[in-house]
């Protein structure tokens, strides 16, 4: 699609109009400070379909939707929709999705996607459901997982430098039994460096894992400009190749043990968010904030504030 920036700004507009049955073309194209005709135009030209056509299929969309998941009377969907009578609301369901409104509450598909250019949809409650840029799979979600660890274990090592060493080396009180003894905001960025190290070391056939006991923020920062992107491209490539399931010999082990790249990937990402996470934590106690809670879900995809921080609308629930 052209131009992302344009493709939100209209895409915001239409979202907002959907509310308003009276909203018709001149309407949007003010919002956006465009003539009519250059707003069609552009509309067009992003969207794939001219905006009155696009603003009805989401419409019709939505009002499927309705049929299935309210008890709104067919009624007060198509009004919803924007007609002014049931006859025509009914037409026009009938021409976009092949079935009356009442037979479609009967049978209560679980999509309601009309075919189109753009492949930009109704999502309950009153938003647009849009296409990725490109087409992703598992393997891209890890990588872009794996890249978000190393960016924030990055950032991690950069505010320690800011944070006294008193509070670096403070006990952390909460810790998680079995993976980390006597955390503190130091060791657990020294693990997590050193994890790269070591699994590094394992790919390549080392016998024995590098120990450099520099921990000091210099010398962390250091050792993950090195071990960082040697792991990501030894991580990375085998994923991308399809070589998740193939196995290596770790003889840093003792006895040697046998791994396959899935795992280890795994093993990397599940273990280090317990560390990133507590090591924010520390952060944070030590006045350093800017960190949020370190969550994936904005940098593998999305806009918007940490999830982690959205305060969410819940159903009431009845009390005994």
């Amino acid at each position: 699609m052209a131009n992302p920036d344009r493709l939100t700004e209209i895409l915001e507009a239409i979202e907002q109009s959907l509310d308003e049955p009276e909203c018709d073309g001149d309407a949007l194209a003010a919002r956006l400070f465009l003539s009519r005709f250059h707003f069609s135009r552009i509309a067009s030209a992003v969207l794939g379909e001219a905006p009155g056509t696009f603003r009805r299929r989401i419409l019709l969309e939505r009002a499927a939707h309705q049929l299935v998941a309210t008890s709104d009377s067919v009624i007060e969907v198509g009004l919803d929709a924007g007609y002014a009578s049931p006859d025509a609301f009914a037409r026009a369901f009938h021409r976009a999705h092949g079935i009356s409104p009442s037979g479609y509450r009967r049978s209560a598909p679980p999509r309601h996607d009309l075919p189109c250019a753009s492949a930009i949809h109704f999502h309950p409650p009153g938003g647009l459901r849009l296409p990725g840029p490109e087409r992703s799979t598992g393997m891209h979600i890890v990588i872009r997982m794996l890249d978000h660890h190393l960016t924030v274990l990055a950032d991690i090592v950069e505010r320690l430098g800011h944070v006294d060493s008193d509070l670096a080396d403070r006990p952390i009180e909460l810790s998680v039994e079995g993976i980390d003894a006597n955390p503190t905001l130091r060791r657990l960025t020294d693990r997590m460096v050193g994890q790269l190290e070591m699994w590094t070391a394992a790919v390549q056939g080392s016998e024995q894992i590098p120990r450099d006991p520099d921990a000091t923020p210099q010398g962390l920062d250091r050792r993950l400009r090195t071990a960082g992107p040697r792991f990501r491209e030894l991580a990375v490539g085998a994923l991308e190749d399809g070589r998740a399931d193939e196995t290596f010999i770790d003889a840093t082990c003792n006895p040697p043990q046998t791994f396959t790249y899935g795992g280890m990937v795994a093993h990397v990402l599940t273990f280090s968010a317990v560390r990133r996470t507590m090591a924010i934590g520390a952060l944070e106690t030590a006045g350093i904030d800017d960190l949020g809670a370190g969550d994936p879900m904005y940098f593998v995809g999305g806009t918007g504030d940490d999830a982690a921080t959205i305060s969410r609308r819940y159903a009431p629930t009845e009390t005994a």
